[in-house]
């Protein structure tokens, strides 16, 4: 094993890309990948995980490889989303350290080069904060702004607002990443659980060069619970508390009704207000039952142990065409 000192003059650097259908982003890609890498010390690795491509995305990185050294493209079985690929980058990255970037060059490579500086000077994490956000709508700051304020005031991991996947991790980081078992892949939760001394850097994010987003509204509504259910049981005492508050009201109501009737002779009907109130509880009811759902279907998924990932070809290893990635509760082995 490579000491602290020789691996900040001759680091391996992997560089992490999920790709799902960039053809038309990739040629570009490459050529700014090739201009930072050639700044860079030591030898760069770029991983490139295919998920689930359905264009020409992957012959290009192919092709690529006769053009630009350090290339390797992980391709996996089917889409198993952007959590998993990014999984599987971490699994098979060989770095002494590992950025991790989108493929639509809104994560600018040109800032790879201070993220290394920033490591060699002890951070085990540079994290990059987006000082503006080009190409994104209001409504998708807005959300994306409460959703961290409200899963920050929530959770027990405490992630930094403005901050995506585009990072510089140490080995030991990501070491300790691939430890943690869980199928039910909350990233940026995790990356904040793991901690490790952090630096942050300030950017200006790019719009997308080209190509439509892969993430609709209902996709950061899946994510957004991935996160909370993840990170926190507080959803479970807070529907509690709502239970006791509506049995509480409830009774307070029935018990005012009762003395109304037999001290001052006053009869309510109020068919209306009944209905509401009964409404009202139901609807109360149906949010803890569906809250409650949500983290035993998270417990049942985990106990079926199905790997996050399924690599279908690794461009570094043809010989082995489908390599099967399990967990098994408490480590991570490979079969």
């Amino acid at each position: 094993m490579k000491n602290r000192q020789s691996t900040f003059s001759n680091p391996v650097l992997s560089i992490i890309i999920p790709v799902h259908n960039e053809a038309d982003v990739i040629p570009t890609l490459l050529k700014r990948l090739d201009f930072v890498c050639r700044q860079l010390p030591g030898q760069v690795e770029l991983l490139f995980v295919d998920d689930g491509s359905r264009d020409n995305s992957v012959a290009q990185l192919l092709r690529a490889r006769d053009r630009y050294s350090g290339i390797r493209v992980v391709q996996l079985s089917r889409n198993f989303g952007k959590e998993a690929a990014v999984t599987a980058g971490l699994e098979s990255a060989r770095g002494d350290a590992v950025v991790l970037m989108d493929a639509d060059l809104q994560d600018p490579p040109e800032l790879i080069p201070r993220m290394v500086q920033a490591w060699q000077k002890g951070a085990d994490v540079v994290l990059m904060k987006r000082r503006s956000r080009a190409g994104e709508s209001w409504l998708k700051r807005t959300t994306a702004s409460i959703f961290y304020r409200l899963i920050n005031h929530i959770s027990d991991a405490s992630i930094p607002v403005d901050t995506g996947d585009f990072r510089l991790m140490s080995r030991r980081t990501v070491d300790a990443l691939n430890r943690l078992p869980e199928r039910n892949r909350y990233l940026k939760g995790m990356f904040a659980w793991v901690g490790m001394p952090t630096v942050t850097l300030e950017f200006d994010r790019d719009p997308r060069l080209a190509g439509k987003t892969k993430w609709n509204y209902l996709k950061l509504l899946h994510l957004a619970m991935e996160g909370i259910t993840s990170f926190s049981t507080r959803p479970l005492r807070i529907a509690l508390i709502l239970g006791l508050l509506a049995a509480g009201a409830g009774g307070f109501f029935g018990t005012w009704e009762v003395i109304r009737a037999l001290v001052f002779g006053i009869s309510t009907p109020g068919y209306a207000s009944m209905i509401a109130v009964i409404t009202f509880l139901s609807g109360v009811q149906l949010l803890c039952v569906g809250l409650l759902g949500e983290y035993v279907g998270r417990i049942y998924m985990e106990t079926k142990q199905r790997p996050v990932f399924i690599v279908a070809e690794d461009s570094d290893d043809i010989a082995q065409p489908l390599l099967t990635q399990l967990r098994v509760a408490g480590n991570d082995q490979k079969h």
